[in-house]
Protein backbone atom coordinates (compact mmCIF):
# COMPACT_ATOMS: atom_id res chain seq x y z
CA UNK A 1 0.00 0.00 0.00
CA UNK A 2 3.03 2.32 0.41
CA UNK A 3 4.77 3.69 -2.69
CA UNK A 4 8.09 5.58 -2.45
CA UNK A 5 8.68 8.19 -5.16
CA UNK A 6 11.34 10.83 -5.74
CA UNK A 7 10.40 14.41 -4.95
CA UNK A 8 9.79 16.79 -7.86
CA UNK A 9 9.36 20.59 -7.70
CA UNK A 10 5.68 20.21 -8.56
CA UNK A 11 5.22 18.66 -5.11
CA UNK A 12 6.56 21.71 -3.27
CA UNK A 13 3.27 23.08 -1.94
CA UNK A 14 2.11 19.68 -0.65
CA UNK A 15 5.56 19.04 0.84
CA UNK A 16 5.59 22.34 2.76
CA UNK A 17 2.01 21.85 3.95
CA UNK A 18 2.88 18.43 5.33
CA UNK A 19 5.98 19.79 7.11
CA UNK A 20 3.99 22.68 8.60
CA UNK A 21 1.47 20.29 10.14
CA UNK A 22 3.88 17.52 11.03
CA UNK A 23 4.93 16.01 14.34
CA UNK A 24 8.66 16.46 13.79
CA UNK A 25 9.32 18.89 10.93
CA UNK A 26 10.42 22.51 11.15
CA UNK A 27 11.87 25.34 9.09
CA UNK A 28 14.94 23.28 8.12
CA UNK A 29 12.70 20.87 6.19
CA UNK A 30 10.79 23.44 4.15
CA UNK A 31 11.83 23.55 0.51
CA UNK A 32 12.68 27.25 0.75
CA UNK A 33 15.36 26.41 3.30
CA UNK A 34 16.58 23.16 1.78
CA UNK A 35 16.86 24.45 -1.77
CA UNK A 36 19.12 27.42 -1.00
CA UNK A 37 22.16 25.12 -1.24
CA UNK A 38 20.92 23.04 -4.15
CA UNK A 39 24.19 23.81 -5.94
CA UNK A 40 26.13 21.89 -3.27
CA UNK A 41 24.00 18.74 -3.08
CA UNK A 42 22.17 16.55 -5.56
CA UNK A 43 18.68 16.44 -4.11
CA UNK A 44 17.09 13.00 -3.92
CA UNK A 45 14.32 13.64 -1.42
CA UNK A 46 11.71 10.92 -1.10
CA UNK A 47 7.96 10.97 -0.68
CA UNK A 48 5.86 8.15 0.75
CA UNK A 49 2.52 7.91 -1.04
CA UNK A 50 -0.56 5.94 -0.06
CA UNK A 51 -3.51 5.73 -2.42
CA UNK A 52 -2.27 8.81 -4.26
CA UNK A 53 -1.89 10.93 -1.12
CA UNK A 54 1.37 12.24 0.34
CA UNK A 55 1.91 10.36 3.60
CA UNK A 56 5.41 11.42 4.72
CA UNK A 57 8.50 13.13 3.30
CA UNK A 58 12.23 12.48 3.63
CA UNK A 59 14.68 15.34 2.94
CA UNK A 60 17.62 13.63 1.24
CA UNK A 61 20.49 13.91 -1.18
CA UNK A 62 22.58 11.41 -3.10
CA UNK A 63 26.35 11.05 -2.76
CA UNK A 64 27.75 8.17 -4.80
CA UNK A 65 25.84 5.02 -3.83
CA UNK A 66 24.66 6.53 -0.51
CA UNK A 67 21.38 8.28 0.24
CA UNK A 68 21.81 10.88 2.99
CA UNK A 69 18.94 12.32 4.99
CA UNK A 70 20.07 15.19 4.41
CA UNK A 71 23.82 15.84 4.27
CA UNK A 72 23.26 19.60 4.21
CA UNK A 73 20.96 19.60 7.26
CA UNK A 74 21.71 19.02 10.94
CA UNK A 75 18.96 16.40 10.90
CA UNK A 76 16.28 15.35 8.45
CA UNK A 77 14.49 12.04 8.89
CA UNK A 78 11.08 10.93 7.66
CA UNK A 79 8.79 13.85 8.49
CA UNK A 80 5.48 12.51 9.73
CA UNK A 81 2.04 14.13 9.85
CA UNK A 82 0.23 14.45 13.15
CA UNK A 83 -2.27 11.77 12.10
CA UNK A 84 -2.37 8.64 9.95
CA UNK A 85 1.02 7.22 10.98
CA UNK A 86 1.71 4.79 13.81
CA UNK A 87 4.55 2.25 14.19
CA UNK A 88 3.10 -0.37 11.85
CA UNK A 89 2.68 2.21 9.07
CA UNK A 90 6.20 3.57 9.55
CA UNK A 91 7.56 0.02 9.43
CA UNK A 92 5.83 -0.33 6.05
CA UNK A 93 7.37 2.99 4.96
CA UNK A 94 10.86 1.85 5.98
CA UNK A 95 10.49 -1.49 4.23
CA UNK A 96 9.25 0.31 1.10
CA UNK A 97 12.23 2.68 1.37
CA UNK A 98 14.67 -0.24 1.44
CA UNK A 99 12.97 -1.74 -1.61
CA UNK A 100 13.21 1.61 -3.44
CA UNK A 101 16.90 2.04 -2.59
CA UNK A 102 17.69 -1.49 -3.70
CA UNK A 103 15.81 -0.99 -6.97
CA UNK A 104 17.74 2.18 -7.78
CA UNK A 105 21.16 0.78 -6.93
CA UNK A 106 21.85 2.40 -3.57
CA UNK A 107 24.15 0.48 -1.23
CA UNK A 108 23.71 2.51 1.94
CA UNK A 109 21.47 5.04 3.67
CA UNK A 110 22.74 7.46 6.32
CA UNK A 111 19.81 8.53 8.46
CA UNK A 112 19.77 11.55 10.80
CA UNK A 113 16.62 11.49 12.94
CA UNK A 114 15.11 14.68 14.32
CA UNK A 115 16.12 14.91 18.03
CA UNK A 116 13.13 14.50 20.31
CA UNK A 117 13.23 18.06 21.67
CA UNK A 118 12.18 19.25 18.19
CA UNK A 119 9.10 17.02 18.10
CA UNK A 120 5.73 18.70 18.44
CA UNK A 121 4.37 15.29 19.41
CA UNK A 122 6.23 11.99 19.94
CA UNK A 123 7.67 10.87 16.59
CA UNK A 124 10.18 8.05 16.95
CA UNK A 125 8.22 5.44 14.99
CA UNK A 126 10.88 5.72 12.28
CA UNK A 127 13.63 4.51 14.61
CA UNK A 128 11.77 1.30 15.27
CA UNK A 129 11.25 0.76 11.55
CA UNK A 130 14.91 1.57 10.88
CA UNK A 131 16.08 -0.96 13.47
CA UNK A 132 13.73 -3.62 12.10
CA UNK A 133 15.32 -3.10 8.67
CA UNK A 134 18.84 -3.51 10.06
CA UNK A 135 19.84 0.06 10.88
CA UNK A 136 22.66 0.61 13.38
CA UNK A 137 24.04 3.59 15.27
CA UNK A 138 26.85 5.17 13.26
CA UNK A 139 27.78 8.20 15.35
CA UNK A 140 26.51 10.20 18.27
CA UNK A 141 26.88 13.88 19.12
CA UNK A 142 25.77 15.50 22.35
CA UNK A 143 24.11 18.88 22.58
CA UNK A 144 23.36 20.96 25.67
CA UNK A 145 19.73 21.97 26.13
CA UNK A 146 17.79 23.98 28.68
CA UNK A 147 14.20 23.08 29.55
CA UNK A 148 12.80 26.61 29.71
CA UNK A 149 9.72 25.44 31.65
CA UNK A 150 11.92 24.15 34.47
CA UNK A 151 15.28 25.77 33.93
CA UNK A 152 18.28 25.52 36.21
CA UNK A 153 19.88 28.72 37.49
CA UNK A 154 23.22 29.94 36.18
CA UNK A 155 26.08 28.85 38.38
CA UNK A 156 27.76 31.39 40.64
CA UNK A 157 30.60 32.10 38.21
CA UNK A 158 28.21 32.82 35.33
CA UNK A 159 26.08 35.12 37.46
CA UNK A 160 29.18 37.01 38.50
CA UNK A 161 30.40 37.26 34.89
CA UNK A 162 27.02 38.52 33.64
CA UNK A 163 26.89 41.17 36.35
CA UNK A 164 30.45 42.27 35.56
CA UNK A 165 29.55 42.60 31.87
CA UNK A 166 26.59 44.82 32.75
CA UNK A 167 28.77 47.04 34.93
CA UNK A 168 31.26 47.33 32.04
CA UNK A 169 28.57 48.80 29.81
CA UNK A 170 27.81 45.75 27.66
CA UNK A 171 24.35 46.03 26.10
CA UNK A 172 22.41 43.19 24.48
CA UNK A 173 19.58 43.36 21.95
CA UNK A 174 18.30 41.99 18.68
CA UNK A 175 20.26 43.34 15.71
CA UNK A 176 19.78 43.69 11.97
CA UNK A 177 23.44 44.45 11.31
CA UNK A 178 24.25 41.05 9.82
CA UNK A 179 27.19 42.22 7.75
CA UNK A 180 28.99 43.76 10.74
CA UNK A 181 28.46 40.63 12.82
CA UNK A 182 29.59 38.35 9.97
CA UNK A 183 32.88 40.25 9.91
CA UNK A 184 33.32 39.63 13.65
CA UNK A 185 32.30 35.99 13.31
CA UNK A 186 34.57 35.36 10.32
CA UNK A 187 37.56 36.95 12.08
CA UNK A 188 37.02 34.92 15.26
CA UNK A 189 36.67 31.65 13.32
CA UNK A 190 39.76 32.40 11.24
CA UNK A 191 41.90 33.37 14.24
CA UNK A 192 40.80 30.62 16.64
CA UNK A 193 39.84 27.71 14.38
CA UNK A 194 41.33 28.47 10.95
CA UNK A 195 37.91 28.16 9.34
CA UNK A 196 35.01 30.25 8.03
CA UNK A 197 31.22 30.21 8.61
CA UNK A 198 29.36 27.45 6.75
CA UNK A 199 27.00 30.10 5.36
CA UNK A 200 28.44 33.02 3.45
CA UNK A 201 26.97 36.43 4.20
CA UNK A 202 24.98 36.24 0.95
CA UNK A 203 23.56 32.83 1.91
CA UNK A 204 22.56 33.84 5.42
CA UNK A 205 20.94 37.02 4.11
CA UNK A 206 18.98 34.96 1.58
CA UNK A 207 17.70 32.74 4.39
CA UNK A 208 16.89 35.74 6.60
CA UNK A 209 14.91 37.25 3.73
CA UNK A 210 12.96 34.00 3.31
CA UNK A 211 12.42 33.44 7.05
CA UNK A 212 12.62 36.89 8.71
CA UNK A 213 10.66 35.85 11.81
CA UNK A 214 12.51 32.59 12.39
CA UNK A 215 16.17 33.53 11.94
CA UNK A 216 17.30 36.24 14.34
CA UNK A 217 20.59 37.88 15.25
CA UNK A 218 21.28 39.00 18.80
CA UNK A 219 24.41 40.94 19.69
CA UNK A 220 26.31 42.33 22.64
CA UNK A 221 27.73 45.79 22.03
CA UNK A 222 29.98 48.27 23.79
CA UNK A 223 29.45 51.88 22.74
CA UNK A 224 27.70 50.63 19.62
CA UNK A 225 30.47 48.22 18.58
CA UNK A 226 29.64 44.52 18.30
CA UNK A 227 31.79 42.42 20.64
CA UNK A 228 29.75 39.20 20.65
CA UNK A 229 26.75 37.64 18.98
CA UNK A 230 24.50 34.62 18.52
CA UNK A 231 22.26 33.59 15.63
CA UNK A 232 19.01 31.97 16.75
CA UNK A 233 16.97 29.63 14.56
CA UNK A 234 13.44 29.48 15.98
CA UNK A 235 12.39 25.91 15.23
CA UNK A 236 8.93 25.24 16.56
CA UNK A 237 9.16 25.49 20.35
CA UNK A 238 12.98 25.34 20.33
CA UNK A 239 15.39 28.27 20.16
CA UNK A 240 18.55 26.85 18.58
CA UNK A 241 21.75 28.87 19.00
CA UNK A 242 24.49 28.82 16.39
CA UNK A 243 27.21 31.01 14.94
CA UNK A 244 28.27 31.98 18.45
CA UNK A 245 31.30 34.28 18.61
CA UNK A 246 33.00 36.92 20.75
CA UNK A 247 35.88 39.21 19.87
CA UNK A 248 38.89 39.48 22.15
CA UNK A 249 37.26 42.45 23.87
CA UNK A 250 34.01 40.51 24.14
CA UNK A 251 35.77 37.59 25.79
CA UNK A 252 37.54 39.89 28.24
CA UNK A 253 34.21 41.52 29.15
CA UNK A 254 32.33 38.16 29.42
CA UNK A 255 29.83 39.51 26.89
CA UNK A 256 28.58 36.10 25.76
CA UNK A 257 27.63 35.11 29.30
CA UNK A 258 25.48 38.22 29.62
CA UNK A 259 24.01 37.66 26.14
CA UNK A 260 23.05 34.06 26.91
CA UNK A 261 21.63 35.01 30.31
CA UNK A 262 19.40 37.55 28.55
CA UNK A 263 18.44 35.17 25.72
CA UNK A 264 17.45 32.35 28.06
CA UNK A 265 15.09 34.69 29.93
CA UNK A 266 13.83 36.20 26.68
CA UNK A 267 12.82 32.86 25.18
CA UNK A 268 11.34 31.65 28.46
CA UNK A 269 9.12 34.74 28.49
CA UNK A 270 8.09 33.97 24.91
CA UNK A 271 7.01 30.51 26.11
CA UNK A 272 9.49 28.49 24.08
CA UNK A 273 9.99 24.99 25.49
CA UNK A 274 13.73 24.48 24.94
CA UNK A 275 16.91 26.49 24.39
CA UNK A 276 19.43 24.36 22.52
CA UNK A 277 23.13 25.32 22.40
CA UNK A 278 24.10 22.72 19.78
CA UNK A 279 26.63 19.91 19.91
CA UNK A 280 29.99 20.00 21.68
CA UNK A 281 31.53 17.02 19.91
CA UNK A 282 34.02 16.74 17.07
CA UNK A 283 35.28 14.09 14.64
CA UNK A 284 31.91 12.32 14.27
CA UNK A 285 31.26 12.36 18.01
CA UNK A 286 34.48 10.65 19.06
CA UNK A 287 35.92 13.80 20.66
CA UNK A 288 34.11 15.69 23.41
CA UNK A 289 35.08 19.37 23.73
CA UNK A 290 35.09 19.31 27.51
CA UNK A 291 35.66 23.03 27.96
CA UNK A 292 32.81 23.95 25.62
CA UNK A 293 30.31 21.54 27.12
CA UNK A 294 31.20 22.69 30.64
CA UNK A 295 30.48 26.31 29.63
CA UNK A 296 27.05 25.32 28.36
CA UNK A 297 26.30 23.25 31.46
CA UNK A 298 27.22 26.19 33.70
CA UNK A 299 24.47 28.12 31.91
CA UNK A 300 21.99 25.35 32.75
CA UNK A 301 22.26 23.09 29.69
CA UNK A 302 22.02 19.30 29.96
CA UNK A 303 22.74 16.56 27.45
CA UNK A 304 20.57 15.74 24.41
CA UNK A 305 21.72 13.29 21.72
CA UNK A 306 22.04 14.02 18.03
CA UNK A 307 22.34 10.50 16.59
CA UNK A 308 23.15 9.29 13.09
CA UNK A 309 22.30 5.81 11.83
CA UNK A 310 23.48 3.68 8.94
CA UNK A 311 21.49 1.15 6.96
CA UNK A 312 23.32 -1.15 4.56
CA UNK A 313 21.09 -2.07 1.65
Amino acid sequence: MIEIVRYTPEMRADWDNLVAGSRNGNMLHLRGFMDYHSDRFVDHSLVAMREGTMLAVLPANVDGDTLWSHKGLTYGSWIMPSKHIEPSVMLDVMEATVAYLREYGFKRMVYKPVPHIYHRYPAEDDLYGLWRCGGRLLECGISSTIDLTNRLPLDRGCRSAANAARRSGVEVARSQDWEAYWLVLSQVLADRHDTQPVHTIDEIMLLVKRFPDRIRLYTATVQGQIVAGVVIFELGSVAHAQYIAASLQGRELKALTLLFDWLIGHYAEREFRFFDFGISTEQHGTILNRGLVQQKCRLGGRGILYSIYELII
